[in-house]
């Protein structure tokens, strides 16, 4: 998977959305053009008018063209009054199609950052609930097509009520926003994180097996002991629990959920306050 995998289900919805402009863009693009077949047809009947009035009125004399020709005002005023008409048609269609091409393009962008911000949490800005089941198919589908590992990861921030007492809902929602930072830092653009519940996220690892995933819960473990050293919450230690499952061709998400969900509930158990944030089995490794 290349970078742009992060948002394989925006992206894939997105070039639909865009193909679908780019369509109508076309039909608008057609319709202007019709415009301006319309000014040449025009042209060449009002030209075609006008020969016709001047012809039977030329005559040769020695080597000279004499013209004499008389044309009754109604006609000429006819002919202005078209012109004017004409002109001001295609004056005005112009500017209708202007305006429904830059409405199209404007209304596109507004729907498709409507569309993203709904799959998007606000306050972690990483995906939500809402598109786990959409982009974890297509994570599935593309491991499964290319025969390529697939890994969830499930994590809860321990003690997450603890600081909304202590410190606040704010500092919580602060919490919150920290750890989905972290968590973005520490996979790759062809991962994606997403906001699983109230205080647990999920990372669907694309193209890693369990042992890559053990180099990635060791990456978060650093960058968390990094971030308490700075001394965010006072007197307090941010921990994370960490359960991981390897997809195997035929099981479902909520299997692959149900593994990690129990492996995290079993190193939430096991940890004890104060011990370190890296496990032994992680700082063995």
């Amino acid at each position: 998977m290349t970078k742009a995998g992060i948002s394989m289900t925006n992206d894939s919805r997105s070039q639909d959305t865009f193909s679908a402009v780019t369509q109508q863009l076309a039909a608008l693009e057609k319709r202007d053009w019709e415009l301006w077949i319309i000014v040449c047809v025009a042209g060449v009947l009002i030209a075609v008018g006008f020969l016709a009035l001047i012809a039977p009125a030329a005559f040769m004399k020695q080597d000279e063209v004499h013209l004499q020709i008389a044309v009754s005002r109604q006609l000429v005023v006819s002919l202005f009054v078209l012109l004017i008409l004409l002109n001001t048609y295609l004056v005005t269609r112009r500017l209708d199609l202007r305006r429904t091409r830059q409405k199209l393009i404007s209304s596109t962008i507004q729907n498709e950052l409507v569309r993203l911000q709904s799959f998007t949490d606000p306050l972690t800005e990483v995906y939500n609930r809402r598109s786990l089941d959409d982009m974890a198919g297509r994570f599935i589908s593309h491991a499964r097509r290319l025969q390529n590992p697939l890994t969830f990861m499930l994590i809860d921030v321990d003690r997450f009520k603890e600081v909304n007492t202590r410190f606040g809902h704010l500092t919580g929602d602060f919490v919150l926003a920290e750890v989905a930072t972290l968590l973005r830092s520490s996979v790759r653009g062809s991962d994606a994180v997403v906001r699983y519940g109230g205080d647990e996220f999920l990372i669907i690892l694309a193209d890693t097996g369990d042992l890559g995933a053990r180099q990635v819960v060791r990456r978060i473990r650093k960058y968390l002991l990094d971030w308490n050293k700075s001394g965010h919450l006072d007197r307090f230690e941010l921990n994370l629990s960490i359960g991981i499952s390897e997809w195997t061709d035929g099981s479902t998400l909520d299997e692959m959920l149900d593994t990690a969900d129990r492996a995290m509930y079993a190193e939430k158990t096991s940890r004890k306050p104060g011990l370190s944030t890296l496990s032994p089995m992680e700082s063995n490794q």
